[in-house]
């Protein structure tokens, strides 16, 4: 099952609101009252200083649930998120989400499921940070995103891949650019396609 059709009961009968790139969907620090599941569009989740740096955390795309951690732990926001693109975001607050686990007993175990996953893959990110070259971060990047597409196409930017493996943009267009000469991938306007995601996946694990 796609996770957009795991999470599409949030949305059933219920009007999308719509955000305009640029626009905020939530601000760090603010109280978590919803969480909010993505119909479509791209969100950028990020960390601000008391010196006004920012730190990307992730880009959510279709089908993502986000802002959910700072939700169930009934903390302020620890992230901001804006709009990428044009957005379709549904939000949920805890009568909404009691109204679904009533209805689909079964997704409460997929939500433990979920946050579980997501614990695991930040620790997974900050060991990464820690011990990995940014060629082999970039190259476990493109191959979880492999994981969550429909296809060998991905619809990314080198500034988010930048974003999520913790590199420059220039970075990328370096790495992207020797995996492209080594017949891994082929690069496009906005797309990564991969082509031999086996070989990719052995460098990433050396």
């Amino acid at each position: 099952m796609q996770k957009e059709d795991t999470w599409r009961p949030f949305a059933q009968g219920r009007t999308p609101q719509i955000y305009l790139p640029g626009q905020l969907v939530y601000l760090q620090g603010t109280e978590a009252t919803r969480f909010y599941y993505v119909i479509s569009g791209r969100v950028k989740c990020f960390m601000s200083s008391e010196t006004g740096d920012e730190r990307t955390l992730t880009i959510h795309r279709s089908g993502d649930l986000m802002g959910e951690s700072s939700f169930f732990d009934s903390q302020p926001r620890v992230s901001s998120a804006v709009a990428v693109t044009k957005c379709e975001i549904v939000s949920i607050d805890r009568a909404q989400l009691e109204a679904v686990f009533a209805a689909y007993p079964s997704l409460a175990f997929s939500m433990l499921q979920y946050l579980a996953r997501t614990v695991r893959l930040l620790s997974v990110h900050v060991d990464d940070l820690s011990f990995l070259g940014a060629d082999r971060r970039l190259a476990r990047c493109l191959l979880d995103l492999r994981r969550e597409a429909d296809g060998p196409i991905l619809r990314c930017t080198h500034e988010e891949l930048g974003f999520s493996a913790g590199v420059s943009r220039v970075t990328v267009s370096r790495v992207l650019g020797s995996f492209a000469k080594k017949g891994w991938l082929r690069t496009g306007y906005g797309s990564v396609t991969i082509l031999n995601q086996s070989a990719l996946s052995r460098f990433a694990e050396q």
